[in-house]
């Protein structure tokens, strides 16, 4: 479980997480939705600790992540940030055995090394392991990035945006990854969606925030109402039952 206690962070003047208490469940996976601005991706850094809170405490199945030992929190936790550019060349195999750094210092063993070939085959990335990052499309870079965060076999699994700058097709697909990972693996994975028909559709808990502050978390039943998603976004979004999903409608 993810204990965030009136979590706190400014620049300068700027407000940019308002005393955000929340307590995310454990297991299944949790999206954080709002409109840009709205201090998502600042509070998923939080959690993470790359940055720090002025005021206010996380704790990870008790563990204050702003003093936890960087190696402890690195094999219970996991990110995967929004810019993932890297200046070296690098191929798959490469990237996701990065994920057993936590565990292995570098020098990968057998064990090591099976979780690198479980994560690669687990999101399909065999035939494209020897390649460079840079000869891959973005839909298959951003499934490489996601396969070291499972690599890293943490408990808990953060990802900001994993579907920036994915088609139609292949955001489709992550998100069905994503879900079926917290499934088989028993892990609770936290992201932040800008899509709120991804985040209804496979998500078992939302978080909506504004300025800065959580309004409201709950159930998608709960959070996919028209009178929240308006208070969310200032939108009027229609919502409608959809094979057994709550879609919001917005186009018209």
């Amino acid at each position: 479980m993810i204990e965030i206690k009136d979590v706190t962070k400014r620049y300068g003047d700027n407000v940019v997480v308002d005393r955000v208490s929340l307590t995310i469940p454990r297991g299944g996976v949790t999206s954080i939705i709002g409109a840009n601005g709205a201090g998502k991706s600042t509070l998923l850094s939080i959690i993470s600790r790359l940055l720090p809170a002025d005021e206010g405490v996380v704790t990870v199945d008790g563990m204050d992540v702003a003093t936890t030992p960087g190696d402890r929190l690195a094999r219970r936790l996991a990110v995967l940030r929004q810019d993932n550019h890297l200046s070296v060349r690098l191929t798959v195999r490469e990237l996701v055995a990065f994920g057993r750094f936590p565990h292995s210092g570098g020098r990968l063993t057998t064990a090591d090394h099976a979780h690198v070939d479980e994560a690669i085959a687990y999101f399909e990335l065999g035939d494209l392991a020897d390649r460079q990052l840079d000869q891959l499309s973005g839909g298959q870079r951003q499934r490489a990035y996601v396969a070291m965060v499972l690599c890293q076999d943490t408990d808990y699994v953060l990802l900001d945006e994993p579907l920036n700058n994915l088609d139609m097709r292949h955001a489709v697909h992550m998100m069905r990854r994503l879900r079926r990972m917290a499934e088989d693996y028993g892990k609770t994975v936290v992201m932040v969606v800008h899509d709120i028909n991804f985040a209804s559709c496979h998500s078992d808990t939302i978080v909506a925030m504004r300025d800065g502050a959580v309004i409201a978390q709950g159930t998608t039943t709960e959070m996919m109402t028209p009178e929240l998603l308006h208070a969310v976004y200032d939108l009027d979004i229609d919502v409608r039952d959809i094979n057994g999903s709550r879609i919001g409608v917005y186009f018209a």
